[in-house]
C-alpha cells in the first residue's frame, strides 16, 4: 500500500521520490515535517497531493507578522441569542495543516502550535479541546530572505521530526511537471486510496514493528555523539532520540519488514537530527557544516550484527 501511495503522489509531485518517502515516514510516524526551501519548488502541491491521496481534511494558513494565536487556535464567540460563548475553530482543526512560511509570524504566533503538534490538544479560554485524528503540520520556510522574519525557536524546531529540502528539479522532470500542468493533470484530480480508518490502522502496525535493543543502543550512541561533539552548541535532545526511533520504524515499515535494521536508522538519521543542532561560533567561522558533522557522527557509530 505504501509503494502504491508514493507512486501516487510522486505521480503529480514529480522528481522527489525521496522527499515523499520521508514525508510518508512522518506521516506513519505520527511526526510533523518542516520544508525549508525557495519558493516555487512544490512544497504547497506536496501537502495537497498528499492530503487527496490519502483523503485528509485538508487546512492552510499564510502566516504573516500580523497573525494571531487565534487565526491558529480559534477563539470563543459570544452568541448573542444564547448568551453562551461558542468555539469557532482556527485552522489547527483540521488532519492535515500546511502552516505556509511559518517564519513569518511572530514568535508569539509560532509559539500556538507548541501544544497542538506535542499533544494533539489546544487550550482555548482554559478549556482543552481534541485535535482530529491523525493531526500533521507541514510548515514551510524560505531560507533566503532574513527581514521580516523571526526564526523558529530550537523548542519548536525540536517539535518537528524531520526538515527536509526539495530543491530544483532535473530537466527532463520540470518538463513532464510542466506537460502535466499544461493538460490539466493537477493534485484535484487525484483519487483517494487510504482513508481515515485505514491509515490509523497503518500507523498502529509501525508502532508494532519491533525494535532489539542492540539497535536501540546504536540510535543511543548517535544522538549521544551529537552531545559530545565539540563542533555543536548542544546535542539532540530526548525527543530527537524518540522521533529517531519511530522514524525508523515507519522506514523499516514502509521497506515492507516488521523489525528495525541499523540502515533504517542511518537511513532517517540526518533529516531526523540535523535541525536540532547548532554548530558553535567557532565552527561557523571554520565553515563547518552540519550535515557533514553529523554523517561523521553517524560512520563513527558501532553498528551491530542484527
Amino acid at each position: 500500500m505504501t509503494d502504491k501511495l508514493k507512486r501516487l503522489i510522486n505521480s503529480n509531485f514529480i522528481g522527489h521520490e525521496d522527499v515523499t518517502e520521508n514525508v510518508i515516514i512522518c506521516l506513519l510516524a505520527g511526526g510533523h515535517v518542516l520544508l525549508e526551501d525557495v519558493p516555487g519548488v512544490g512544497k504547497t502541491t506536496l501537502a495537497k497531493t498528499l492530503s487527496k491521496a490519502v483523503d485528509l481534511d485538508f487546512g492552510r494558513i499564510q502566516f504573516t507578522p500580523d497573525t494571531l494565536p487565534s487565526d491558529v487556535l480559534g477563539v470563543s464567540v459570544l452568541n448573542m441569542k444564547t448568551g453562551d460563548f461558542e468555539y469557532r475553530e482556527g485552522a489547527v482543526m483540521h488532519q492535515l495543516l500546511l502552516a505556509d512560511e511559518i517564519n513569518r509570524t511572530s514568535p508569539k504566533t509560532q509559539s500556538s502550535l507548541l501544544e497542538a503538534m506535542a499533544e494533539g490538544f489546544v487550550t482555548i479560554d482554559g478549556e482543552r479541546k481534541k485535535l482530529p485524528e491523525p493531526f500533521m503540520v507541514i510548515a514551510t520556510q524560505n531560507p533566503i530572505e532574513f527581514l521580516g522574519t523571526y526564526p523558529l525557536p530550537e523548542a519548536q524546531m525540536d517539535r518537528f521530526m524531520m526538515k527536509l529540502s526539495i530543491g530544483y528539479p532535473e530537466q527532463d522532470n520540470e518538463i513532464k511537471m510542466t506537460k502535466n500542468f499544461l493538460s490539466g493533470e493537477t493534485f484535484e484530480k487525484i483519487e483517494s486510496i487510504i482513508d481515515t480508518a485505514k491509515l490509523l490502522e497503518m500507523k498502529k502496525e509501525v508502532e508494532n514493528i519491533k525494535v532489539v535493543d542492540d539497535v536501540l543502543r546504536y540510535a543511543n550512541d548517535i544522538v549521544s555523539a551529537t552531545r559530545n561533539e565539540p563542533s555543536f552548541v548542544m546535542g539532540a535532545s530526548s525527543r530527537a532520540m524518540l522521533h529517531l526511533v519511530r522514524a525508523a520504524q515507519a522506514k523499516a515499515y514502509v521497506s515492507g519488514r516488521d523489525f528495525v535494521k541499523p540502515d533504517d536508522i542511518k537511513a532517517v538519521a540526518v533529516n531526523t537530527l540535523h535541525h536540532r543542532l547548532m554548530l558553535t561560533y567557532e565552527a561557523k567561522i571554520a565553515k563547518e557544516d552540519v550535515d557533514k558533522v553529523l554523517k561523521n557522527l553517524i560512520i563513527k557509530a558501532k553498528v551491530p550484527m542484527v
